[in-house]
């Protein structure tokens, strides 16, 4: 269009510069790099169109311009609509007028391509914007805010510094720690969240705390321990079930939506100011033979100084691009002696003997400790109810009393199935070909999310500890960010399990330590996966191509099933039906599901 424009003004001589403009009329003007752009007037004088007087419509800038340069902008060009669309940033409202933002959003924004989340489809969208450039996606929106964090706030190690009345706030199963170290900001930090304590102590907890707008890098509250603490969403999974992080320990959990706050307008921006007062250590100067850290030594040392208020560290090294320091670690009593350190300490050759087939849960206990859910029970008949404890008994707590296999007698009964002749609503989350796909019933879906949200609840903050995984055996595993009850079909040499999705049908490859026991609540429910056949159509054997045909009508999508044939079977996982298909997506046909591929084989016999 803009090419066009560039034709019709340039070559057009009886197209001249407008002589009177008012306020909201659309121009064509001749900008710089003799380039030919529509633009909408915002104010006017006599001879000039005032400072940021107009908006060019399809790239958002304003500026001022000279009258020879604003034509009447014909009406050819104005059947495509504005490309330019007004937005804000998620999380970033309060700070709208702070100069060193505009400079940072400029900077990380301007000329570059994004994928947008549109969080409100006001007249001026609420966004979230990510850099998926790279490997992994950048939160635009969390970068900026982390940007414009006061400076003086910061913990900045020296190297060869001391420092004391340390807090091991977390330790990962990898022996990454984090720390908190006296400073200013977490004095300040302190102080900020005792008066919040106060302040929502004292006034009424009306809905306008409440979270009605959940999305991943907004900073808000978690009520843990008796405490007011920072926490940034980092995955919502559902409109109940989310993911956060502890910014001031390092810890990860997930909650409910209804358990977090927004902050108080009246502490929000200094509250944003503090930067995280997490700090993330390694460990220096560990044996080279130390690699990957065995389930016991990382319970030694998070038995050793989790939590401990008053270790010391000597920092040797502070790697800038990782974010890491690697420090000494000392207890109150051991401290300064270097031959009593932690670090040495911890070499201790009975805490690095591996053990074949016992594996520890990649869910951090320090996660559990200060991301544990508050003690307000779910709703009754819920899922979850009568496993959501007070923290401390979710910690001493086993998530089962054995770890034995179960017999058949354990599992959900069958899913019920209509008989043959009879039509159910089904949705098919995977199909591979005609003769192999997977329905779920459609009533029972609401009931399925409800139990998926549990499971992430529950197991976010269930105790870490040895177990024995045994093939064709029922456990929970964290695919992703989301726990599904799976089969284990396999256990490889390399770490990982195959293992089959009860509910979903599909295949997957998990690290052997995101597989854990299935507990007895989350046994309820049938597994909803149902492997199909198509009925009506006959073949041997599927090309891809008429494979990708199917699945492109029927893959995640709602359909009505009339069954032709149930194939019972002892395990419910190798019941299988014959069904027809129908799409009834359409207002006025009905799409039998048989009839279009046997007609796609006729004209794929015949091009052949």
């Amino acid at each position: 269009m803009e090419d066009e424009m560039k034709e019709y003004y340039s070559k057009n001589p009886r197209v001249a510069p407008v002589q009177t403009v008012h306020v909201g009329q659309l121009l064509a003007v001749n900008a710089e790099e003799d380039a030919w752009l529509r633009a909408q007037i915002i104010s006017t004088d006599e001879n000039k169109i005032k400072a940021s007087s107009v908006c060019y419509v399809d790239y958002g800038f304003c500026e001022n311009i000279e009258k020879s340069k604003a034509y009447r902008l014909n009406s050819r060009f104005c059947s495509l609509s504005f490309q330019a669309t007004k937005c804000k940033l998620a999380g970033l409202e309060i700070l709208n007028d702070d100069p060193d933002l505009v400079k940072v959003v400029e900077s990380l924004t301007c000329g570059k391509i994004f994928a947008v989340e549109i969080l409100d489809k006001s007249d001026i969208p609420l966004v979230v914007l990510y850099d998926t450039s790279g490997e992994d996606d950048i939160n635009i929106n969390a970068t900026c805010l982390k940007a414009i964090c006061d400076k003086s706030l910061e913990v900045h190690l020296q190297v060869d510094a001391m420092y004391t009345n340390v807090k091991v706030t977390n330790i990962c199963s990898d022996g990454t720690l984090y720390c908190q170290v006296p400073c200013k900001g977490l004095n300040k930090l302190n102080d900020l969240l005792h008066k919040t304590e106060d302040y929502f102590h004292c006034k009424h907890m009306t809905s306008e705390y409440f979270i009605s707008l959940p999305f991943c890098g907004k900073i808000c509250l978690f009520h843990c321990k008796g405490k007011w603490l920072r926490v940034e969403i980092t995955n919502v999974h559902s409109s109940r079930a989310l993911d956060v992080q502890f910014l001031d320990s390092g810890n990860a959990t997930s909650v409910k939506v209804s358990e977090l706050r927004e902050i108080p307008p009246r502490f929000l921006q200094e509250m944003l100011a503090i930067p995280p007062q997490a700090i993330k250590c390694c460990l220096a100067d560990l044996p080279q033979s130390i690699s990957m850290w065995t389930p016991d030594a990382v319970l030694w040392l998070r038995d050793s100084v989790l939590n401990c208020s008053d270790c010391s560290i000597k920092v040797t090294k502070v790697d800038e691009t990782k974010g890491v320091a690697y420090v000494y670690l000392f207890t109150p009593k051991n401290f300064p002696d270097p031959h009593r350190s932690i670090n040495r300490q911890i070499t201790n050759a009975d805490l690095w003997k591996h053990q074949k087939d016992v594996f520890l849960s990649a869910v951090s206990g320090a996660a559990s400790s200060s991301g544990s859910r508050n003690d307000s029970a779910p709703a009754p008949g819920s899922p979850g109810e009568g496993l959501r404890k007070s923290h401390p008994e979710v910690i001493r707590k086993p998530l089962l009393d054995h770890t034995s296999s179960f017999s058949l007698e354990e599992l959900p009964p069958p899913i019920h199935l209509s008989k043959s002749g009879e039509h159910m609503d089904v949705y098919v989350p995977v199909a591979c070909h005609p003769g192999h796909f997977v329905i779920q019933p459609w009533q029972e879906i609401h009931k399925l999310e409800v139990l998926m949200e549990e499971m992430i609840l529950y197991y976010s903050v269930s105790e870490e500890r040895h177990i024995v995984v045994e093939r064709d055996q029922v456990y929970a595993a964290k695919v992703e960010n989301k726990w599904y009850r799976v089969l284990l079909k396999g256990i490889l040499t390399n770490g990982l399990a195959s293992v089959y999705e009860l509910d979903y049908g599909k295949h997957e490859l998990v690290n052997i330590r995101k597989v854990q026991p299935l507990v007895d609540v989350f046994r309820k429910l049938p597994f909803q996966a149902v492997t199909a056949q198509l009925a009506g159509v006959k073949c041997s054997q599927w090309s891809e191509e008429a494979s990708m045909v199917f699945r492109n009508h029927v893959e995640k999508k709602p359909l009505v099933a009339l069954v032709q044939a149930v194939i019972e079977h002892t395990n419910p996982w190798d019941r299988k039906v014959v069904v027809y298909l129908v799409d009834t997506s359409l207002p006025d046909t009905d799409t039998w599901i048989h009839d279009f591929m046997s007609q796609y084989l006729v004209e794929l016999s015949k091009a052949n």
